[in-house]
This record gives C-alpha cells, structure tokens and sequence, in this order.
C-alpha cells in the first residue's frame, strides 16, 4: 500500500477548489476599505516627505518671508495692503508644497511606471490621491504659521485670530494639492508636470501675494479662478479689527468646494493615468 505525499495531497485539494470555482477563475483578496487604505497611504507619504521634503519646506519658508521683507519697502503697515501681503505670503507655502511638489511626485511616479505599483493594490484610487495630497498638505502646516506669525509682527498686524489658520490650510491645501496631482498625472512627461507646477506656485505668488487693488481688471479675474485666492481672502479678512466672519466663512466654503472638486478631478486623472 502506497503513502500518498502530503504535497500531492495539498496540489490535489487545490485543483479541486480551481475546478470548483471554474476555469480561468482565482480567488481574489477583498478590496480594502477606503478610510484603512486612506489611512495607510497618508502615513506612508507623511513618512516619505517629512525625510525627503524638509530641506524644501525651509526653502518654501524663507521664500516667503524673503517676499514679505521685499513688499515691506512698498507697503504701508497694519492696511489693507498689508494683510494681503501676509495672507498671500502664507498661503504660498501651501502652494509651493502641495501644489509644486505634489505636481513633481505624480509626474515622476508616472514615468517611472509607480502607478502600476499602486493600481496592482486592491485599494480606492481616490484613496491612493486623497492620501498623498493630505500627506503634503499637512507637512505645510509648520512654514505656514512660522511664516503668518512673521508676517504679523513685520507688518504690526494683531495676532489674536491666526487660530484661523486651521481652518484655512486644510481647504486651501485640498484645492492646491488636488491641482498639482492633477497636473502631475495628465502631464505627458515629468518634465513638463515640473514646469506646469511652477507655473501654478507662480500664478499663487503673482495673483495671491500682491495687492489686488493694484491688479489690473483683467487680472483680477484671473486671481479669481485660482483655488487658493479664497483662503487668501479669508486669512487677510481676520487681520481686521472688526473681522466679518459671514464673508469669512463663505470664502473658507468656496474654498473647500474647490478642493472637492480638484481633488475628484485627480482622482479622474489617477484613473485615466493607471489604466494607460
């Protein structure tokens, strides 16, 4: 009487379940839900950009504060041209972060053939967007108040509302991040999802940094198109002495509805990358 191997025992008992499931047929693992697998890839990315971002982060720092030192010597303080200055100046390390380098990281993950890492995972695409995007998003918060509190105290501005600043980063940072995802994912070569993020960070610094009033009509308008100019408006509105929170919370809820929309646009453009 022969002994049957174990090994042939386990192929066997395989081949039965292969057969029982029908030809061409594999069991596949159950997709992740969406907030474990949104949860996973913003600590992923968190981790990445806090080692390989810092040194950028100081630059998106220094950058601003440099920009407000210049428009000391043309701006009178504690007016309204002031508090533009300081809420653009801001704002404007959300963007060179979660719009900049976020438009460089899909870019390269594209060319580098990194989606595919990413879409053999059984995880929401919009998972895979909303985590990066909040990863760079959040990792701006320490240049942001380092460079509102500056602004403040160089431009003799009150202190007293920059608590504001929680609710600004998170909508303006989902607006900006999302737009840089998507230009970084539509773009057809890294090189030229670089150049479109710099040209996004330059349109944040030109229509977002600079007075308005001082704008032509036409670039008024333009200023208006872009997701962050809201956040700008709602952080330079609470530098006054009487703040109109009505008009500040209808700017933070323009805002956020931008960046819903910019991020649903990214994850469109996430879908139509992976699938190439």
């Amino acid at each position: 009487m022969s002994v049957v191997p174990a090994e042939a025992v386990g192929e066997a008992r395989a081949a039965q379940t292969t057969a029982a499931a029908g030809p061409g047929i594999a069991e596949l693992a159950p997709p992740a839900r969406f907030l474990p697998s949104l949860a996973a890839v913003y600590k992923a990315q968190l981790s990445r950009a806090r080692v390989a971002r810092i040194p950028l982060l100081f630059v998106a720092t220094f950058q601003s504060i440099g920009i407000m030192i210049l428009m000391r010597g043309v701006v009178d303080r504690g007016g309204d041209e002031a508090r533009a200055v300081v809420a653009g100046s801001a704002v404007l390390v959300v963007a060179f972060v979660a719009l900049n380098l976020l438009a460089q990281y899909f870019g390269q993950l594209r060319a580098a053939g990194g989606l595919d890492h990413y879409a053999t995972l059984p995880v929401p695409p919009a998972s895979v967007v909303l985590g990066a995007a909040g990863a760079y998003a959040s990792f701006t918060v320490p240049g942001t108040v380092v460079t509102a509190v500056c602004g403040c105290l160089m431009f003799d501005l009150p202190l007293t509302h920059l608590w504001v600043l929680a609710a600004v980063i998170p909508p303006a940072g989902a607006a900006l991040a999302g737009l840089g995802a998507a230009l970084g994912l539509l773009a057809p070569r890294p090189e030229l999802a670089t150049l479109l993020g710099q040209l996004g960070m330059s349109a944040a610094l030109l229509l977002g940094v600079l007075p308005a009033e001082r704008m032509p009509e036409v670039v008024q308008y333009a200023r208006d198109l872009l997701p962050s100019t809201y956040g700008v408006e709602a952080l330079a509105r609470t530098f006054a002495a009487r703040p109109d929170w009505g008009v500040v919370v209808l700017d933070l809820g323009v805002c956020a509805a931008v960046g819903v929309v910019s991020l649903a646009l990214a994850a469109w453009a996430y879908r139509r990358a992976a699938v190439r």
